[in-house]
């Protein structure tokens, strides 16, 4: 005992005791430990501002030396992936619009003739500049890309050709699409919509199950008939009303404050806000079921929130992640929907292009409540 009542054996006994509360709460436990790992993990290694390796479409009418020379030397940078060769410039605008690729070089017809003639023929390439982070540096090699290429290429009687290509054997017209002035609210502010449904949806039905436990009223719902699914689909109904009324709202301050326009079908988008709101309904009831107590519950919604805001693309250059990071994009519903609010507002997609990136919302959220349902079986025994 030290002078002012201070027990240095009740202190000591207060720290032993919140050690071995600890110990008990594997889960706070464990949140501990890989928070740490996986943001160094995600920050270090996934997240990169130079995206290379962008899935990139050729349409290539003339076919010579220099064309096959210039294919080749796209697809041997470390910026370009040459994934599709689509016959007409119809079929790469649809895989654009799906956002397959990201770029799309058209070589015209006659493209080798006009060179050799001096005739300063040009090369287009159609870029998709929803993200301008994302297809910025790719855009800024391709020109010195062309000309390196084509200098090599032209030799023998064409030597004088090769020395005068800098500046000017042929032109790199780059269309940049659905966002030609590069406006950064243009690709921010439609990704908000389902960072917010995010993250209000899963944290308020996150908490939707351990609510009950700790307020006692469990055990009188669970003297009811009522069947788990029944519970976990009827808790995140009313929620569903709050979600559509937060898109009204980021749709409206997206239109009426930074002027981002809606190309496509205002109903389209509703729509499939509902599948992306079932989605995060039934994700936090999952987590809700998967907890002990509300604090597990929101330990386990801010684990869930983290990699959606660093992996679906929306800070980030969703082309400029590794392999594996991608694998895991793609298993989060807001990847595809920050791709499907980019698609109906800022190039008016429509269904058939919509539908690659909205059946796996609705695999998600079927799986989600899947497993709501079988842990909350477990908690009746």
């Amino acid at each position: 005992m030290i002078p002012g009542g201070f027990s240095l054996a009740r202190w000591w006994a207060m720290v032993r005791k919140e050690f071995l509360q600890l110990r008990r709460d594997r889960l706070t436990f464990a949140m501990i430990i890989g928070i740490p790992i996986f943001q160094m993990t995600l920050f270090g290694y996934a997240i990169n501002f130079d995206p290379k390796h962008l899935p990139t479409a050729v349409i290539a009418a003339d076919y010579s030396e220099f064309t096959r020379s210039f294919i080749a030397a796209m697809g041997n940078s470390e910026y370009f992936e040459i994934v599709s060769l689509p016959p007409d410039e119809q079929a790469a605008r649809r895989a654009l619009t799906q956002g397959r690729v990201l770029l799309v070089l058209e070589i015209p017809e006659g493209f080798t003739r006009d060179l050799v003639k001096g005739a300063h023929p040009a090369l287009r390439v159609d870029a998709d500049a929803t993200d301008t982070v994302a297809v910025s540096t790719a855009l800024s090699v391709l020109p010195s890309l062309a000309q390196s290429v084509l200098q090599k290429d032209l030799t023998g009687p064409l030597t004088s050709l090769g020395a005068a290509a800098t500046p000017g054997a042929f032109d790199v017209q780059v269309h940049k699409m659905y966002n030609p002035e590069a406006i950064t609210q243009y690709n921010i502010v439609p990704g908000l919509m389902g960072v917010i449904l995010t993250m209000t949806m899963v944290m308020m039905t996150g908490l939707a199950i351990t609510r009950e436990r700790e307020r006692g009223t469990m055990e009188n719902l669970l003297a009811t008939p009522v069947l788990p699914l029944e519970v976990t689909s009827g808790k995140i109904v009313p929620y569903i009303a709050i979600g559509l009324l937060q898109l009204t709202i980021v749709l409206l301050a997206s239109h009426l404050l930074f002027q981002v326009p809606i190309l496509g079908s205002p109903l389209t988008l509703y729509v499939a806000a509902l599948l992306f709101i079932g989605a995060s309904l039934s994700v936090g009831i999952m987590l809700s079921s998967l907890a002990q107590n509300q604090l597990q519950g929101v330990q386990l919604t801010f684990f869930w929130f983290m990699p959606n805001i660093l992996l679906s693309g929306f800070a980030f250059p969703f082309a400029g992640m590794p392999r594996w990071a991608q694998w895991i994009g793609n298993l989060l519903p807001l990847t595809y929907f920050n791709r499907v609010v980019r698609g109906i507002l800022l190039k008016g997609a429509a269904w058939p292009d919509l539908w690659p990136n909205l059946w796996p919302m609705v695999v998600f959220m079927i799986v989600a409540m899947a497993i709501a349902v079988l842990v909350y079986r477990r908690t009746l025994d």
